[in-house]
């Protein structure tokens, strides 16, 4: 036995180990925050693209056949321009041989602009009722409206009938639009026309108290004389008899420029245009309209609602209905035509820039996301039936009866076991070496324990085992101390708190018969299983052991031979340098070394061992981490394999991009799956979204419950699947997330010691 203890004195400085430690315990707290903070501003995006489509908040409600009981008939029979002079309902009618031409529902990127060349061919302007939620998905078309002399107004943020909204989100509404018109053109507007409203005499008792709110704001409605009707597309000569008002009258006339298919509604302006203008009709805008007709209403007097906005100056934002004195020229240089635009200032141009920036990362973010998630999807099903594909393959080929790796090894071998304050776990795993039907040395590198690991090894009085102290270092450091120590030529490696059946040696070496082999993965499972997070990681090992390794084997780019059982060429060890301190993840780190070395790197599946999973969530997201982390430092060591000749090109034009597509991209996408089907089941279609997701979970299942069937597992523990995609997968991507900005920022970890409790015992006692 040989002790190697730490020198005593005076108080040492504290190693690199130590000082690393120390830096990467005070960015823990930082790094978790963010990844939550990515969670958050991926449902923050989901939810902003959703409410510009009016999937968050749309309200398709529609009022028809309400009475007007309450709305004075002086309102019902008047004009289509309603503003609250001094509290009191005016109306306005548009005056004689004059056409405000007005457009719903823009501004569309297809047909509003092609609207706006033909209202600048023939030198006519129009009033533009926007929908905010288009305003902010298209600002480039309403900064160019406004440039050309056309006045712009509300038709509210996602057109919903304000009739059935509560009174705070009507001014919602309003707001929010007149923050997308300030961030897209730098103006505000009081103008407003209500979706789905038509004349004046079609107001009812449930949307007159809206106009009446919006006037006390300072607004004016704006309502139709004349509809086109165009959004029914009847036909270009139909639409231009139907907008044409009767008798020489003015009018208000109605056309869209978005909402559908608006090809006959640009085919009908230029005729429509020329008719009117044959007729003698003049085109102005509602407020060029409303000065014309010497009413004195908010658009020729914009200071008349001064003394009721100065109230609510919140509401619009920058200058105000009442901030410009009568006659004075608003922004744009179009004078009258424009009267109801404000210039937008403070926090209102602010907060309205802020929106089209969100907005224009909602529109490039959520479609990209919807493609990759596509793209993942993909690659997940593929990945799916290609491993049930080759691990048929392997089950077949490896269980036949004449399959053989070629002489019987029967030589004896070197088990190593690295102990880091292992005194509950440690006596199980050495009785369980015990029992090993294979000649075996044990060597106990005890890593600095301060638990008496070393002595409860001794104290076994176990011949075959060697107990080797050592200041802690670090696993891959205890590994060295025990290979450098080893006296066969065949290595098997394990973990402190692993059980391995009698068997599991004998099997583990058989492979080594072919002087090919460097390296064997053993088959691990999880022993305290009867728990939530035990059943959780027993689906996962089975899944990633009986599939994704029975995969990795057959394509000849096994990424990692696990710690708790392997077994390795000692020659093979030591060509390649030992176990690295240059990552977390030392059993994938060599790994990949050996592949590059030109060993081949076999699964064994009827070599079992028994390990205790963490069995919390702080110390699975421990293991976790590390496990990940140190993934991404081993592929990022090896990352020169991509472009090498030979075995290390081979591993590194196949292996790495599997790993890195599978344990890496694929992870991080895949919560993807539970978050738009979260969004599509609460805002879209709830039963298409949840037959979707159970479609998904069927084919998880289908695979889960072949791999099972393989190892010959019990189906009962599948029942937590569905939580398990649900909550699991969600950690998982957070770790991920943790792991990459870790690397990023450049932390580092030390040999991490999970709380053990000593429950898995024998094999028999592993609760299969």
């Amino acid at each position: 036995m040989t002790t190697t203890t730490p020198s005593r004195g005076r108080r040492r400085a504290p190693s690199r180990m130590t000082r690393a430690a120390g830096k990467a315990a005070a960015l823990q707290k930082p790094r978790v925050i963010l990844a939550l903070i990515l969670l958050a501003a991926l449902t923050g995006v989901m939810l902003l693209d959703g409410f510009l489509r009016a999937e968050v908040g749309g309200d398709e409600r529609i009022r028809t056949g309400a009475g007007s009981d309450e709305v004075p008939d002086e309102v019902l029979g008047g004009g289509p321009i309603l503003s609250f002079r001094g509290g009191q309902a005016q109306s306005v009618a548009v005056p004689d041989k004059t056409i405000a031409l007005t457009f719903d529902d823009g501004p569309d990127p297809t047909w509003t602009p092609k609207v706006l060349k033909i209202l600048e061919d023939n030198d006519i302007p129009g009033t533009f009722f926007l929908v905010g939620s288009m305003v902010a998905r298209n600002p480039g078309i309403v900064k160019d409206l406004v440039d050309q002399g056309s006045e712009v107004g509300i038709h509210t943020f996602t057109h919903v009938d304000l009739s059935y909204q509560s009174s705070a989100r009507v001014t919602r509404e309003m707001e929010q639009t007149q923050l997308a018109l300030a961030g897209a053109a730098g103006i505000t507007t009081t103008l407003f026309r209500a979706p789905y409203s038509s004349r004046p005499d079609a107001i009812d008792d449930y949307s007159w108290p809206v106009y009446k709110q919006l006037g006390e704001q300072g607004y004016t409605s704006v309502f139709v004389d004349t509809d086109s009707d165009d959004w029914k597309t009847p036909g270009v000569s139909k639409i231009v008899e139907w907008a044409t008002p009767s008798s020489g009258k003015g009018a208000s006339v109605l056309f869209h420029d978005a909402g559908g298919d608006r090809s006959q509604t640009v085919k009908a302006l230029p005729e429509y245009i020329k008719k009117m203008k044959a007729l003698g009709y003049t085109f102005t805008t509602v407020s060029g309209a409303t000065q014309k007709a010497g009413s004195g209403a908010q658009g020729a007097d914009a200071g008349a609602a001064g003394t009721d906005q100065q109230a609510n100056r919140q509401q619009a934002g920058g200058e105000q209905p009442g901030d410009r004195a009568p006659g004075d020229a608003p922004p744009g240089g179009a004078g009258s035509l424009q009267a109801a635009h404000r210039t937008a200032t403070g926090a209102t141009l602010f907060e309205g820039k802020a929106l089209i920036a969100a907005v224009a990362v909602a529109e490039l973010a959520v479609p990209g996301l919807a493609i990759g998630l596509a793209v993942v999807g993909v690659a997940v099903m593929g990945r799916f039936g290609l491993m049930v594909i080759l691990a048929r393959r392997h089950h077949r080929q490896r269980n036949r009866r004449r399959f053989s790796w070629g002489p019987t090894v029967i030589r004896p071998v070197s088990v190593i076991v690295p102990a880091y304050n292992e005194k509950e776990c440690i006596a199980n795993t050495l009785k369980s070496l015990a029992q090993s039907a294979h000649p075996i040395e044990i060597i106990v590198v005890d890593d600095g324990s301060t638990d008496n690991t070393s002595e409860i090894a001794e104290s076994l009085g176990m011949p075959n085992v060697r107990v080797i102290r050592q200041e802690n270092a670090g696993k891959p450091a205890a590994l060295n101390n025990g290979v450098s120590n080893a006296r066969y030529d065949i290595i098997v490696m394990m973990d402190g708190d692993t059980v391995f059946e009698p068997d599991a040696v004998g099997q583990l070496v058989q492979p080594f018969a072919d002087p090919r082999v460097g390296a064997v993965a053993g088959n691990a499972k999880v022993g305290n299983r009867d728990t939530v997070i035990g059943a959780w990681q027993h689906i996962e090992y089975v899944m990633g052991f009986n599939l994704d390794r029975r995969m990795y084997d057959l394509l000849r780019c096994m990424p990692t031979i696990p710690g708790a059982i392997g077994a390795f060429r000692r020659d093979a060890v030591l060509e390649v340098g030992g176990m690295s301190e240059d990552t977390l993840a030392e059993d994938t780190d060599i790994t990949i070394a050996m592949h590059r070395a030109g060993w081949r790197v076999v699964y064994q599946e009827h070599a079992k061992a028994w390990t205790e999973a963490p069995g919390s969530l702080k110390q699975l997201w421990s293991q976790r981490y590390r496990w990940s982390y140190g993934t991404m430092q081993a592929l990022w060591k090896h990352r020169k394999s991509l472009t090498d000749k030979g075995p290390s090109g081979r591993f590194g034009r196949v292996g790495m991009p599997l790993v890195v597509i599978f344990q890496i991209v694929t992870p991080v996408f895949a919560p993807l799956i539970d978050v738009f089907t979260a969004y599509s089941m609460i805002f879209v279609d709830f039963k298409a979204a949840l037959i979707a997701w159970l479609a998904v979970l069927a084919v998880q299942l289908v695979c889960a419950a072949y791999a099972f069937r393989l190892d010959r597992e019990r189906y009962r523990y599948l029942l937590m699947m569905p939580l398990q995609q649900l909550a699991y997968r969600q950690m998982m991507y957070l770790v991920l997330i943790h792991s990459c900005v870790t690397a990023l920022t450049g932390g580092r970890l030390r040999w991490q010691k999970l709380k053990r409790t000593g429950e898995v015992g024998t094999p028999a006692g592993a609760g299969r």
